[in-house]
């Protein structure tokens, strides 16, 4: 069967022979891949997945039982805006790019892959969870995020191969050679080599590196490369999902603790095999700060350059007043002469941190709702974010120690306090000791409360993975 036929699309795959020869070359690697890197030990479960066949709002996705190597990775861009102009930067209100400017080739392809590298990452690193899932509502979200992390791919991969002829398939073809991990070929950012073997760290990564996926996207989806803008658009609209399953994921934990909390009025909830409150909070503050780091360094030239071609823009540029930025500043913590201050930074320099501050906003309104969950049980406990130099290891606090106040600490007060501020080995081990497969229909974890509802109007008691036959 032709590539066309088997992978969803609005691109007129049919009509471009030269393009699925390269698609159909590229599949039985990206095959082999899935297969190998992929989910551990259900490739062959049926899972009641959604799949996206159209970008029509009202019916873009359908749900249904499918086998994941099965799964019909669509390449799927939002329709075109008729007479679109290049919002932003030093290029504003001309056309948009249909073609891959010249002067920009490197660095779009740049961007491009980098963004395609993070994609295969997540699915790498969350292989082996669902050999642990509290339950098969929780394992089915993790396969929905995985598959999607895969069209995703796709989704940059035809980028590549449509536009960058010999070099795109090249990169298309180190994306599956790096892995998460790795010594030799790690993933290229950092976080996509940390190892998430627990299910608090999933939650925590969908919910806050997700969550920078979710603003990089935005940021590209402003793009005046017009196929780049219109293919992060719709990701966007399976990203929210992802975002979903971390937040929700993490906020059942603080609710399962504090029913513990409140129904026993006991201090230790882990002598009733719950994940404590404190333990959470230290979580989030390893996910959250690993996460501030994929924005790139306070002070940019390659964020300015990258603005001033029209290529990556900010969260809604059009609800910005000046769309060329060169007469603006913005402030950034520095230390010019031995005491930290905001400083103003031409602002272009400053898109990472412009972009980092909006993400920000976002995470601390997510901690007002799990926040509001502790408040309904009537516990003095509140989670709150880390200061944004804390456990930074790019940028302008890379190479300084901080407090989660936001206070510097010497080497030495550093790590006499880390356990304070981060998962230890002892945390580590308590959480990964309750990682027990709970695969039984309309059975949960003692660590977690039940979602409130199930997918797309099934109940939780619904057989959301089947086993094999």
């Amino acid at each position: 069967m032709a590539s066309y036929d088997r992978i969803p699309n609005n691109v007129d795959l049919s009509g471009d022979k030269k393009l699925v020869r390269a698609l159909e070359q590229w599949l039985p690697d990206y095959l082999d891949w899935w297969h190998g890197m992929g989910p551990a030990g259900f490739q062959a479960h049926d899972v009641y997945l959604r799949t996206a066949v159209s970008v029509d709002p009202g019916g873009w996705a359908v749900y249904d039982y499918v086998k994941m190597p099965r799964y019909r990775w669509g390449i799927f861009l939002v329709p075109p805006e008729k007479d679109r102009t290049v919002g932003f930067g030093d290029h504003l209100g001309h056309p948009a790019w249909q073609e891959v400017p010249g002067e920009y080739r490197n660095m779009l392809r740049r961007v491009i892959v980098t963004q395609a590298d993070t994609e295969p990452a997540s699915v790498e690193q969350q292989r082996s969870l669902g050999h642990s899932g509290p339950s098969l509502y929780d394992v089915r979200n993790l396969f929905q995020v995985n598959v999607e992390e895969g069209r995703h791919l796709w989704a940059m991969v035809y980028l590549l191969h449509s536009f960058f002829g010999r070099d795109g398939r090249d990169e298309a073809e180190e994306l599956l050679a790096r892995h998460s991990g790795s010594e030799d070929k790690p993933r290229l950012l950092n976080v996509f080599n940390e190892p998430v073997d627990d299910w608090l760290s999933f939650f925590m990564y969908t919910t806050f590196t997700d969550r920078d996926g979710k603003y990089q996207l935005i940021a590209l989806g402003e793009s005046g490369f017009d196929p780049l803008s219109r293919t992060c658009r719709f990701m966007l609209t399976e990203e929210a999902h992802h975002m979903f399953v971390g937040e929700t994921g993490v906020g059942r934990v603080i609710e399962r603790a504090c029913q513990i909390l409140s129904e026993t009025k006991c201090d230790d909830v882990r002598a009733h095999g719950a994940i404590d409150l404190e333990t959470v909070q230290r979580y989030i503050n390893m996910w959250y700060s690993l996460s501030l780091d994929l924005f790139g360094s306070e002070i940019s030239t390659n964020a300015a350059n990258y603005f001033a071609a029209g290529l990556k823009g900010r969260d809604h540029e059009a609800s910005y007043g000046d769309h060329v930025a060169l007469a603006r500043d913005y402030p950034v913590w520095q230390k010019p002469d031995g005491e930290w201050l905001l400083s103003p930074v031409p602002i272009r320099n400053a898109m990472n941190e412009v972009l980092r501050d909006d993400y920000i906003k976002d995470c601390a309104r997510v901690l007002a709702r799990w926040n509001r969950t502790i408040e309904r049980y009537g516990i003095p406990y509140r989670l709150r974010l880390p200061d944004k130099r804390f456990h930074r290891s790019i940028g302008l606090y890379a190479r300084h120690c901080f407090d989660t106040e936001g206070r510097e600490l010497t080497q030495e007060e550093w790590e006499r306090r880390t356990s304070e501020f981060l998962p230890c080995e002892k945390d580590r081990a308590y959480v990964k000791n309750l990682m027990v497969p709970v695969h039984n229909l309309g059975k949960i974890a003692n660590w977690i409360a039940r979602p409130v509802k199930g997918i797309n109007g099934k109940p939780f008691e619904f057989e959301y993975v089947r086993k094999e036959e």
